[in-house]
């Protein structure tokens, strides 16, 4: 039995005239981190939402555990950890005052799954009396993950939970999760970070409401089809904008200090770097480079 399963979703707004999550169907594993992975809009919060029964689908069928997200919801509430992308817990309680209304909610204590959420709690008891409001981005992330978890679910739904959240918060995020996931959870979280796609065992990439790709990172990445080249010049934009009108270039895009770029079939970087070079370019280095879940998602994007 799957942890989580879509069939065939698809969700509109507005009378129809949105189209949110257009016919996705996928499959989570027991005891797996699985990452849905795109850009703000693409369909991430719909999907949770549907899986977490606060919305119902237009059409297809949604199930956690088992159980149907419009039949069960009920069982799925009880079974399931929520967290959402917007910081919700109650502003004007404490720390220690959100945590035991949480656990009252679900018939549980702070006592009862105490091992379950230790070592995220440890970090945020010093501030027991303080109220959830004035607390910094990474202990509200912290509390409301320790929430999530006062009732031992069974799978974990985390819709971008480290977004503007800064780097090192970010980093004790996902080992926070590494070793929730030694505890048996199932974890399903979305992320608009390419470099968080790499911490899930599987990711589904989506953009607009479609799935695009399903599998490990690795295998994504490997099936990059072409070679794929990072090239850069002391003018980068004057570069880019070249790039993008030249006939040996098949694709080319920004990437920090360097724009990405794919060629036609018979074109070769050598004899483009020398291109650039005759049309006033400076210091233009260019190297072949193993792509990234990034890449693959822009290419993906491309194509649909």
């Amino acid at each position: 039995m799957s942890a989580v399963l879509l069939d065939h979703i698809t969700k509109t707004y507005d009378n129809g005239k949105v189209l949110a999550v257009d016919d996705v169907s996928l499959q989570v594993a027991e005891g797996e981190l699985f990452g849905l992975i795109g850009p703000d809009g693409a369909g991430k919060t719909s999907l949770f939402r549907i899986l977490t029964t606060l919305l119902l689908p237009d059409k297809g069928q949604a199930a956690v555990r088992g159980y149907d997200c419009a039949k069960d919801y009920k069982i799925i509430r009880s079974k399931i950890g929520y967290m959402p992308g917007k910081f919700s817990l109650y502003q004007d309680l404490t720390v220690k005052e959100n945590l035991d209304f949480f656990a009252t909610l679900f018939g549980s204590s702070i006592t009862e799954n105490y091992a379950l959420i230790k070592d995220i709690y440890e970090q945020i008891k010093p501030f027991n009396d303080r109220r959830a409001g004035k607390l910094s981005g990474g202990m509200k992330q912290k509390l409301a993950l320790c929430c999530a978890l006062i009732h031992k679910p069974e799978v974990l739904f985390l819709d971008e939970p480290t977004t503007g959240v800064d780097v090192v918060s970010r980093k004790e995020f996902w080992e926070m999760l590494r070793q929730l996931k030694q505890q048996g959870i199932t974890i399903v979280v979305s992320t608009p970070y390419m470099d968080e796609a790499m911490l899930c065992e599987r990711i589904a990439l989506i953009q607009g409401g479609k799935i695009m790709s399903v599998d490990t990172p690795a295998a994504i990445m490997a099936q990059f089809p072409v070679k794929l080249y990072a090239i850069k010049a002391d003018n980068i934009y004057r570069l880019l904008t070249a790039l993008r009108t030249n006939p040996t270039v098949e694709s080319s895009y920004a990437f920090g200090e360097y724009i990405h770029i794919t060629l036609h079939e018979n074109a070769t970087i050598a004899g483009l770097q020398q291109q650039m070079q005759r049309e006033g370019h400076t210091n233009v280095a260019a190297k072949p480079i193993q792509p990234g879940v990034e890449d693959s998602f822009i290419r993906l994007m491309n194509q649909a």
